[in-house]
């Protein structure tokens, strides 16, 4: 729900949501998935792929799930239609985890299909622990009847190693992600060095079957365990097959084109949609730079 801002707070809020908004448009496409789809293809034009995220989470109501299972499925018609090469990525609450298992799962499965008709991959969203396991379940669920479908593994969470052995042995397309929730000690490490080496020691259960047949994509901006993964996917006779770079849309633009331009697989994470506002003063909390634009922005407004 929206605060109301009174005339007592010295801003004008129209204005204020206008020049957030101009800031975001480094990491969100738009509003609309027109925006979302332009956005793409300029990724393309990049030699990059796309993933395309509605943005929205936590629904309680089964009219907000439904609207985002049509969002979904529009969005997957308007990426063959225009031949853009890229996937989407979908939280489990978004589409109804939050009202019942089998809601998210019958909605999952006409994502699912649609995806698999229209020959386009998807991404499953991890969210905070309380919805991993069921998140876990629903993916192999999807896994059975669609094998262009992934999942992402948060190495925060210490359960990670034992979740991802599991998923392995169905051959699984894996993204592994820091996570951006947090956890009690018993369930979840507490500092950012524990959590990357959980993360280096995931990459590196994965990275050494070289010839894993599901997809590995690194999901991180951080530079020392992208040129750990670079010299893992290098070692040996054999390149580990399938791996990805994942990254967000606005952020390591200039290690995204060094990473094509040596031959890797690329995607750029777009997310779009009216739930802009809280995905965008996210990333503002997890870069100081972003601070600083934000002020410029309103300084020369």
């Amino acid at each position: 729900m929206k605060r109301k801002i009174s005339h007592s707070d010295n801003y004008d809020p129209i204005l204020l949501e206008r020049m957030l908004f101009k800031l975001s448009k480094r990491w969100i496409a738009g509003y609309s998935n027109t925006d979302a789809i332009s956005e793409a293809s300029k990724s393309n034009q990049k030699g990059m792929s796309a993933i395309l995220n509605y943005l929205g989470e936590g629904y309680t109501q089964e009219s907000e799930t439904d609207k985002s299972v049509k969002e979904y499925l529009t969005l997957l018609n308007l990426l063959k239609t225009k031949n853009v090469r890229g996937s989407i990525s979908v939280k489990p609450t978004q589409i109804g985890l939050s009202i019942g298992y089998d809601v998210c799962l019958e909605n999952f499965t006409k994502i699912s299909e649609k995806a698999k008709q229209n020959g386009y991959f998807m991404w499953i969203d991890i969210e905070n622990s309380k919805y991993v396991e069921d998140t876990l379940s629903i993916y192999l669920e999807v896994l059975r009847k669609n094998r262009d479908t992934g999942v992402a593994i948060q190495s925060y969470l210490k359960r990670s190693y034992s979740d991802l052995l599991h998923l392995m042995e169905n051959s699984a397309n894996l993204r592994i992600v820091k996570g951006a929730y947090s956890g009690e000690t018993d369930e979840a490490y507490q500092s950012n060095s524990e959590v990357s080496q959980n993360f280096s020691r995931l990459m590196g259960v994965v990275m050494k079957e070289a010839t894993y047949e599901g997809i590995l994509a690194v999901a991180t901006h951080d530079s020392k365990l992208i040129d750990e993964a670079l010299s893992l996917s290098s070692k040996g006779s054999e390149k580990m097959k399938n791996l990805q770079f994942q990254l967000l849309k606005g952020i390591r633009d200039e290690l995204k084109q060094q990473l094509v331009k040596s031959g890797y697989t690329v995607l750029e994470y777009i997310p779009y949609g009216e739930k802009w506002l809280h995905y965008s003063l996210r990333r503002i909390r997890e870069r100081k730079r972003n601070i600083f634009l934000l002020a410029r922005s309103l300084i020369e407004s």
